[in-house]
């Protein structure tokens, strides 16, 4: 095994990330690229993923920017014709958009149920839609193939005021669990992560009074992972062998209890 191939275990591979265009997604788009793959960047600002597309191209790496809407089944559609066009199909799928909004329940916040629920959920749905079989494709033709799943540790555990968030989280977990039995004997692994408090652009949209006191307040006392932390998993998860299927990591800071 050559020098290259050991410092480049992703050449050849072209990863699909989504919420590209800041914190998680930005960082595992840096990382991934640094490992040799091809990125594909999707999110709503086009921006700020041609800006990223210049950081990783001077740096050596490959990356295109595709300016979507994952809410939007028909441009995701579109943009999978593009990736398979463009690039010959994704092996990798990081479906990593999502949003954060808690409120007391009784507030009846619909417009943020809603919300929520367009991107953690009906998103996700979406892209896997969209690139599943691409990744069925790939993991026949190379022996795998990889559908990463962001969730979070409220899928787990019991925040107030986080009811619908943590219900959109657990959505994606035990999505997860599933597809990794129907995707599995085709060589597609299935992985969902689980972050405890990230420190990204998710906690700017908060406008809730109870949940900004909780995180300001968790900043004392709690030092937050940050985006790399949390890429570095997602390297770590693409670069195992074919063989070894992480089913679920929980990512936690170490002094976060719950």
């Amino acid at each position: 095994m050559s020098m290259h191939t050991v410092s480049q275990p992703l050449e050849g591979r072209v990863a699909v990330i989504t919420g590209a265009s800041s914190g998680i997604g930005e960082a595992s788009a840096e990382r991934l690229a640094g490992l040799g793959a091809t990125v594909a960047l999707l999110a709503r600002r086009a921006d700020r993923l041609d800006s990223l597309v210049e950081r990783i191209t001077k740096g050596d790496g490959s990356a295109v920017a595709m300016a979507v809407d994952v809410t939007d089944a028909g441009a995701v559609r579109a943009v999978a014709n593009r990736v398979a066009g463009e690039l010959g199909g994704a092996d990798l799928l990081f479906n990593n958009a999502g949003v954060m909004l808690p409120a007391p329940i009784e507030e009846l916040r619909t417009d943020q149920w809603q919300e929520q629920i367009d991107l953690n959920v009906t998103g996700l749905m979406n892209v896997i839609g969209a690139f599943v079989p691409q990744l069925v494709e790939a993991g026949a033709e190379h022996g795998v193939a990889d559908l990463i799943n962001t969730a979070s540790i409220a899928a787990q555990n019991i925040f107030p005021n986080f009811a619908v968030y943590s219900a959109t989280k657990a959505y994606v977990t035990h999505l997860s669990r599933h597809l990794r039995v129907e995707l599995g004997p085709k060589k597609v692994r299935v992985a969902a992560i689980e972050p405890g408090i990230v420190g990204t652009e998710l906690q700017n949209h908060v406008t809730d009074e109870g949940a900004l006191q909780w995180l300001e307040g968790s900043k004392k006392t709690i030092e937050w992972l940050t985006p790399e932390d949390i890429a570095e998993i997602i390297a770590f998860i693409a670069t195992l062998p074919p063989r070894v299927n992480l089913q679920q990591v929980t990512i936690m800071p170490t002094a976060q209890a719950s």
